[in-house]
């Protein structure tokens, strides 16, 4: 049950009704996450809230319901279900290692160097190792921060620039491309602690349809290996 607090605000990115994120110059995006970040810390002042879930629909089939694009923001009186499975799990692995698991993620892909598509000095975008999706991508800061709004300037830049550097290569890959991302980050007003929690960017294309097998058993069948995929974006010349 919910007492049906919440709100809800929709940022609108740029002017350009026809230009997406891979479209703007880095300064353009660098105020377009401030202003997340700007909205996210004010509705954080709200006690009532729990979670605020920053996301973006592009493309009909991925739900967008305006044509102009543009980001959410929603605050929620109590931290959904999908994000708490997420968190529990962050911090079972946690209590067993005494670390995060997302930090050990950053370790492996690094290690592993098949997975990733870009790096910077702050973030590496790379396709997880478990794809749901094809072509999925995860954007994560490489220092540990369980919220997303607390990023500093420098970050900032960075986390600009890696997003539009990777959307321009999967946009490049798949010409009118349809996807989703989300940002995820740590609930708020004392609802969890930040040790086992690290936010991370999550990019989703809609490149098949989830039907009824994945609703059916929350397995996800992905015909693109994660391994493949990146090799395709890191081939995709600026």
């Amino acid at each position: 049950m919910s007492n049906g607090i919440g709100a809800h605000e929709v940022l609108i990115e740029s002017p350009y009704h026809n230009k997406d994120i891979s479209d703007l110059l880095p300064q353009e995006i660098e105020s377009y996450l401030k202003m997340c970040c700007m909205r996210t810390a004010d509705l954080i002042k709200d006690s009532r809230f729990k979670y605020i879930m920053v996301f973006r629909n592009y493309g009909s089939a991925a739900g967008a319901s305006l044509e102009h694009p543009h980001t959410q923001l929603v605050a929620l009186p109590m931290v959904p279900k999908n994000a708490l499975e997420e968190i529990h799990g962050a911090q079972a692995y946690y209590n067993y290692r005494e670390r995060c698991i997302y930090c050990d993620i950053i370790r492996q892909e690094i290690a592993d160097k098949e997975r990733i598509i870009l790096e910077n000095k702050y973030f590496i975008s790379f396709c997880p190792f478990v794809s749901r999706f094809p072509f999925e991508i995860m954007i994560m800061p490489r220092q540990h921060s369980g919220y997303f709004y607390h990023i500093s300037a420098e970050e900032t830049a960075a986390l600009a620039q890696i997003l539009k550097d990777t959307l321009s290569k999967l946009k490049k890959v798949f010409v009118n491309l349809s996807y989703n991302y989300i940002i995820h980050s740590a609930p708020i007003n004392g609802e969890v602690g930040v040790e086992y929690y690290h936010w991370h960017l999550e990019i989703m294309p809609k490149l098949t349809q989830v039907a009824g097998f994945e609703w059916g058993t929350g397995f996800y069948l992905d015909p693109t290996s994660p391994e493949l995929a990146a090799q395709y974006l890191k081939a995709v010349k600026d």
